[in-house]
């Protein structure tokens, strides 16, 4: 597949690697097609590495290259011009998109507590990444940079200060690479700059977290020092009375890993009716099931309180807009979840509502005071965005 012209003289192409702990899913960007183009060459996902035939990252980065290479794109052309990598976790020191080197790999390292479901495996498809080229520059974007702007009042716990500051608790956030790309979307459907606009984006997927966007720049968020807090999700409890797991130890007799295992992989909505997918739930509401109509009111009530608590935290709000998944998706989540707001300025048409489609439309009334939108996220553009802006400079 050829790709529009690039830049005279130089690459345009950018490989953006999102390197999970058994899987490893790629897309190659253009970032020479111009707006309304599609800049996708070719995307793919490596699965179950280590549990068969793929034995290792090093394995599964190989295999892409093999892929690239049948479809004529090989990872070897002049034509890449970085590749990107997600990273969950970059603390407080990474809050921009950053050139990877063997000091930004150690730091990154360091941050594995934080997060060690997902940093060691970034961190393993970077080194994998770079020792096949080494000559690219490599971006790490990470999903905590974009919250980075919530001000020391809402990012700061109230705990001992010495102690959060010790083992660096505070609320870090997650999702960031698809709440900044739905919220300047927003902004865009509305034809306005991101700089004018305040929005609540509402990412609702298996992993779910919601954010408040003032002009731009986040102001606050619902996951916290870990994807744990916050909204209801498909396995995780969300917001949680801290000293449930003091009970669950003291009374239960519980260990740390099986309250964690408990609270990430047995809870949400799984937790409240042995479902977490959205659309076997709604089936199961059609059918009269108690267990499903309860786990939905549960998601609709955490859903709705962290809209109401995000319109009083912006003051103004001009949009909402929902993503991933299960926002994008389900038509009765999003209607239930703003179901008698019209005293906040929100009214939803039922039949745009109605409507699926893969662009970003907007679902409210002619007459709603705040906008309500659908937008499908695209974090790999917005890596692939960051990445290539950093390796041109």
């Amino acid at each position: 597949m050829s790709s529009p012209a690039g830049p005279v003289g130089g690459p345009s192409r950018v490989l953006v690697l999102n390197s999970g702990s058994s899987s490893v899913k790629y897309q190659l960007l253009d970032m020479a097609a111009g707006p309304g183009t599609d800049s996708r060459l070719a995307a793919g996902l490596v699965e179950r590495i280590g549990e068969g035939e793929v034995a290792d990252h090093d394995a599964a980065l190989r295999i892409i290259a093999a892929e690239l290479n049948g479809q004529g794109l090989g990872l070897d052309s002049p034509e890449l011009a970085a590749v990107g990598h997600r990273v969950v976790h970059g603390g407080t020191r990474f809050t921009e998109p950053t050139l990877i080197t063997d000091e930004v790999v150690a730091a990154i390292e360091k941050l594995v507590p934080l997060a060690p479901l997902h940093n060691p495996a970034n961190i393993t498809g970077i080194k994998v990444a770079r020792e096949l080229r080494p000559d690219l520059p490599q971006v790490a974007v990470f999903d905590t940079a974009f919250h980075s702007t919530i001000p020391e009042h809402a990012a700061r716990y109230a705990i001992d200060t010495g102690t959060a500051d010790r083992y660096e608790i505070r609320r870090y956030g997650f999702h960031g690479t698809s709440h900044a790309f739905v919220s300047r979307a927003a902004a865009e459907l509305l034809g306005k700059e991101s700089s004018q606009v305040n929005v609540i984006v509402l990412h609702l997927g298996n992993g779910a977290s919601a954010s408040a966007v003032a002009g731009g720049s986040c102001v606050e968020t619902s996951m916290g020092l870990t994807p744990l807090e916050g909204l209801v999700m498909g396995t995780r409890s969300g917001d949680l009375d801290p000293a449930v797991v003091f009970h669950l130890a003291r009374v239960g007799g519980m260990t740390v890993d099986e309250i964690d295992t408990l609270l990430n992989k047995r809870s949400g909505l799984l937790g409240l009716c042995g479902d977490n997918d959205m659309r076997e739930i709604g089936r199961r509401m059609a059918e009269g099931d108690k267990a499903a109509r309860l786990a939905f009111d549960i998601y609709i009530h955490r859903l709705r309180k962290y809209i109401g608590a995000y319109t009083a935290v912006l003051g103004r709000v001009d949009a909402i807009a929902f993503t991933a998944g299960v926002g994008e998706n389900s038509a009765a989540v999003r209607e239930a979840a703003l179901q008698g707001l019209e005293t906040l300025g929100i009214e939803v048409d039922a039949v745009r509502n109605a409507v699926r489609g893969h662009a970003a439309r907007l679902i409210s009334t002619d007459t709603s005071r705040v906008a309500v939108a659908v937008i499908p996220t695209d974090e790999e553009l917005e890596i692939a965005r960051a990445t290539y802006a950093l390796a041109q400079r």
